[in-house]
C-alpha cells in the first residue's frame, strides 16, 4: 500500500510539475505579440509546412510569427529548371499557406552564385555563355518569377552574397561574365517587374568593416543612379564567439545611416566548435565529422547554455535599442530540429541554435527577450 500511496504521489507531483511548464510557457507572450508591434518577425520555412508534414511545427508558425521566407523553393534552381520552363509549383504552396494564414512573405533570392538555374552560365556545349546572353537569361529569370509572385511577396532578397569578407567582389560566374554591373541590373530588373515590391540586398558577415562600407558604397551607388533599394539584410548566422557586438551593431548604424531599413534575415546562434580559421556562411564549404566539432549530442551543457542566452539577450538588446529602422528579424528555421546547422559546414552534428527547442517549446531566455519589447 505504501508503495502505491508512493508512486500515486510521485505521478501527481509530476504531472503538476508538467502543468505548471505548461502554463509558464502559455504565460510567455509571442514574438508577433511583442517585437511584433515594431517590425517584422519570421521563420525561413520550407514546403513540409504547407503540405501538412509538420502540424506541431506549423503551429508555432502560427502562434509564433507574422512573416514567412522561403528557405529553399523560391531560389533559381527550383523554379527554373529549364531554359524555357519554370516550375513555381513549391512556391505556389508557401505562397497559399502564407495568405490562408495571414503571413506576410518574403522572397528569397533572385541573383546569388549558389543554387541558381543549373543551366544558367553555359551553353549546350557547355561552353560559357557571353555577356550578353548571361543578361538576357538573368532578366527573363527576374522578369517571370518577380512577375508570377507580384501582389503576393512583400519584398525579395534581389542579389545575395556579392561580396567577400573583405569587400571585394565575389568572383562569381555573374561577376566573371557580366562584371559588377550585374548588381545593378538585377534590382533593375526586379523594379521593372513589379514597381511596388521592397528590394533587398542581402549578405553574411555584414559587420566585418571593410564588407560593412562595400554594401553601404553598394546602396550609394544604386541611389545615385535612381534605383531602388529598400533594405540591407544582414543574414546574422551568428555564433557562441562571434561577431563582435559592437561591430555588428556599427553595421546597423552605417546601412540605416545610408537611408535604407536594417533586417536580420537569417538569424541563428552556432553553439558548436568549428575548424579552426572557419567562418561565414558560405554554402559550398564542408568537412568531416569528428566528436570535437559534436560536444552536444545530448543537449548544451550547463556553460554553453549560460552562453547561449547571453549572446542572444546581448543581440535583442541592440536590436531594441534600434528597432526604429530595423524591419525584420527572421530566424532561419522554426526550431532547432529544423536547423541547416545541423548538416552543415559539418554533417550529422546536433546543435541548437534558436530560440525553439526540437519539442517546438520556447526556451527559457524567450521571455527575457520579449520583455525587452513589452
Amino acid at each position: 500500500m505504501k508503495k502505491i500511496t508512493t508512486l500515486a504521489l510521485g505521478l501527481m507531483l509530476a504531472s503538476t510539475a508538467f502543468a505548471q511548464k505548461a502554463n509558464s510557457a502559455a504565460q510567455i507572450p509571442t514574438f508577433q505579440e511583442t517585437m511584433g508591434k515594431y517590425f517584422l518577425v519570421g521563420a525561413a520555412i520550407n514546403t513540409d509546412l504547407p503540405d501538412g508534414q509538420d502540424p506541431a511545427g506549423e503551429e508555432v508558425v502560427k502562434k509564433q510569427f507574422n512573416q514567412v521566407v522561403a528557405e529553399n523553393c523560391m531560389k533559381g534552381e527550383k523554379n527554373h529548371p529549364e531554359v524555357n520552363r519554370f516550375d513555381f509549383t513549391d512556391g505556389d504552396k508557401l505562397a497559399d499557406w502564407a495568405e490562408k494564414n495571414g503571413k506576410t512573405l518574403i522572397g528569397h533570392c533572385l541573383v546569388w552564385h549558389s543554387q541558381p538555374p543549373k543551366w544558367m552560365f553555359t551553353d549546350d556545349k557547355g561552353n560559357l555563355v557571353s555577356r550578353e546572353v548571361l543578361i538576357g537569361r538573368m532578366y527573363n529569370h527576374i522578369m517571370n518569377v518577380v512577375t508570377h509572385y507580384k501582389g503576393r511577396v512583400k519584398g525579395w532578397d534581389v542579389v545575395n552574397e556579392a561580396f567577400e569578407d573583405d569587400g571585394s567582389y565575389r568572383k562569381s560566374l555573374y561577376y566573371k561574365i557580366i562584371g559588377p554591373e550585374f548588381i545593378e541590373l538585377a534590382f533593375r530588373f526586379a523594379h521593372e517587374a513589379d514597381p511596388n515590391v521592397e528590394l533587398y540586398y542581402n549578405d553574411y558577415s555584414t559587420s566585418k568593416p571593410a564588407k560593412r562600407e562595400a554594401i553601404c558604397k553598394l546602396v550609394r551607388d544604386l541611389k545615385a543612379k535612381g534605383l531602388r533599394i529598400d533594405a540591407v539584410g544582414m543574414q546574422s548566422h551568428n555564433g557562441f564567439d562571434y561577431p563582435d557586438y559592437a561591430e555588428y551593431e556599427k553595421s546597423i548604424e552605417a546601412f540605416a545611416g545610408e537611408g535604407v531599413k536594417v533586417m536580420l534575415t537569417e538569424l541563428d546562434m552556432n553553439m558548436l566548435p568549428n575548424p579552426e580559421g572557419f567562418g561565414g556562411a558560405e554554402i559550398s564549404q564542408k568537412f568531416e565529422l569528428q566528436k570535437k566539432y559534436n560536444p552536444y549530442v545530448k543537449g548544451l551543457d550547463k556553460k554553453a547554455q549560460k552562453l547561449f542566452n547571453q549572446r542572444y539577450l546581448d543581440l535583442f538588446k541592440i536590436v531594441e535599442r534600434h528597432k526604429d529602422v530595423i524591419s525584420r528579424v527572421t530566424f532561419w528555421g522554426v526550431n532547432d530540429g529544423h536547423s541547416w546547422l545541423n548538416g552543415w559546414p559539418i554533417p550529422g552534428r546536433t546543435n541548437y541554435p534558436l530560440l525553439i527547442d526540437r519539442n517546438n517549446n520556447v526556451k527559457p531566455v524567450v521571455k527575457e527577450i520579449v520583455n525587452l519589447f513589452k
